[in-house]
């Protein structure tokens, strides 16, 4: 006999059905609230990426100096990418008011393979604009991919204290393999192709691939060696110093004929080109763009999951 008190199984059945189903539907809603907020922001950030910063270029109508700035690691993907620099150059040839265009490089380096599009652009547009000089003006540092661009310039200025140099080229890495023999991990790498393991941090160094590696260096070496040369021609010092790596001030780079003077910006457009005004040709990169770059890679991944998960509720 049943007890009023107490529900029967099926009662019960049904309680946790519905218990279950109400659940289900929440979760279901707050999964879709979720999934198009992040779809309203989206569309808002994409609408403000439309809209690009260099669209504000002023249209000087007055002469005046252009500057264009080069800053951080030259490489595909940043802010100062071949693709970036080289728009900012041609947006300011462009304008038959400019009077000379001071590329102002605070850089550490980077890509040999972006230094060099952009060197070569900065000679084609000079050739271009034989009456439109193109200076470059150092901040803190000029190193290596940044030197490479600074030398295609046809004066380079620094500041006294300014980093300049490191005319070499290198490969770094780690090797892991006493550190795995202690740890008992075995390394299993299985390739096609004699050497296609080149340089695994996991596995023993191959002192030919070691050997090649050097050729490698050193072959990129002489065509960065080359490149200063040509643009620097007899104002570098016969020193042996000069290319092996190191890096010196500003003062220091004048005696050796790696820089040309003191200057900076407002000094190069007031006294050399006689233009005070200064105009900012650099093209900054689309807000979404920029956002989503910042982001990294992570966390764009995590955003496309969580959009792949709405699609997939039901």
């Amino acid at each position: 006999m049943n007890d009023d008190t107490n529900p029967t199984a099926w009662e019960r059945g049904v309680l946790e059905r519905l218990l279950r189903d109400t659940l289900t539907e929440q979760r279901r809603a707050r999964r879709w609230r979720i999934f198009f907020r992040l779809l309203s922001v989206l569309l808002v950030l994409l609408v403000l990426g439309l809209f690009r910063a260099d669209v504000g270029v002023p249209q000087v109508a007055s002469r005046h100096t252009a500057l264009v700035q080069l800053n951080g690691i030259i490489a595909p993907g940043t802010d100062a990418n071949a693709d970036i620099i080289i728009e900012s150059l041609r947006k300011a040839y462009d304008n038959a008011q400019v009077a000379g265009v001071v590329l102002r490089i605070d850089s550490p380096g980077g890509s040999p393979v972006q230094a060099g599009r952009i060197n070569a652009e900065i000679r084609r547009l000079r050739t271009l604009h034989p009456k439109v000089p193109l200076y470059a003006v150092i901040d803190d540092i000029c190193a290596s991919g940044g030197y490479y661009v600074a030398v295609a310039a046809d004066r380079i200025y620094a500041d006294k204290a300014s980093v300049v140099g490191s005319i070499g080229v290198l490969m770094n890495g780690f090797g892991f393999v006493d550190a795995m023999q202690k740890l008992g991990i075995e390394r299993r790498l299985l390739t096609a192709g004699e050497h296609k393991g080149f340089l695994d941090p996991f596995s023993p160094q191959n002192p030919e691939d070691a050997e090649h590696a050097r050729e490698l260096l050193q072959a990129i070496h002489s065509q960065f060696i080359e490149v200063v040369k040509d643009g620097r021609g007899a104002r570098l010092k016969d020193d042996p110093r000069l290319f092996s790596g190191l890096v010196w001030t500003g003062d220091q780079g004048i005696e050796l004929g790696l820089v040309d003077a003191l200057g900076d910006t407002d000094s190069v457009a007031r006294e050399v080109f006689k233009a005070d005004k200064v105009v900012d040709y650099t093209v900054r990169p689309a807000y979404f763009e920029k956002l989503i770059r910042s982001a990294g890679g992570e966390a764009a991944s995590s955003l496309l999951d969580a959009l792949s998960d709405g699609l997939r509720w039901r």
